[in-house]
């Protein structure tokens, strides 16, 4: 599977979730291309991966955590970030921690294969493929402001059938949430 080295679209498609100041949690980062972007962007990153090689590469962006998400506890204690992002990486079990780990007034951006990725490619089993509807599910508590769910044919990356949610946390007032700008018209 080729992955870009540019941002996905679904995270540029959110620029009113990269706001400058903000804290950046991109958990599962591998080489960084999404955590370069936030840093760019001017947003306090942290990446979390298991690979210690690939956030070598990363020195001095921001905070680099070396942690296997899947066999080890949460590396993330109770924090909270403005922007939580996770991209092509799926672990059932941590969904609750990733969705708490939404601060007051933050964002959610979450793309990941689903079924039917089994039919054209990897990866193909059903552990690492979101059923439908199953990311909403795991929002529950979260404004959704975007959701998609098939197939994407886009340039540079190949075909792939995704899952993928935008949404955001009411502010620490109960029932406020950010201003959040539809990105079309």
């Amino acid at each position: 599977m080729s992955i870009s080295a540019s941002p996905s679209s679904w995270l540029t498609r959110w620029p009113q979730a990269l706001r400058a100041g903000a804290s950046a949690l991109d958990l599962a980062c591998g080489s960084g291309r999404h955590l370069r972007h936030l840093a760019q962007q001017g947003l306090r990153v942290t990446g979390v991966d298991r690979d210690a090689a690939a956030l070598a590469g990363l020195q001095g962006l921001g905070e680099l955590i070396v942690a296997d998400l899947e066999a080890g506890p949460w590396p993330l204690g109770e924090r909270q970030f403005e922007l939580v992002l996770v991209s092509n990486y799926l672990w059932r079990p941590l969904l609750p921690r990733i969705v708490s780990a939404v601060a007051p007034g933050g964002w959610l951006i979450y793309e990941t294969f689903a079924d039917g990725q089994q039919s054209v490619g990897r990866p193909a089993r059903a552990d690492f493929l979101l059923q439908p509807g199953e990311l909403l599910q795991a929002c529950a508590g979260l404004r959704v402001l975007g959701y998609e769910d098939g197939f994407l044919d886009d340039a540079g990356v190949n075909p792939r059938y995704v899952q993928r949610v935008a949404a955001v946390r009411a502010a620490a007032q109960p029932g406020v949430y950010p201003r959040h700008q539809l990105p079309f018209g």
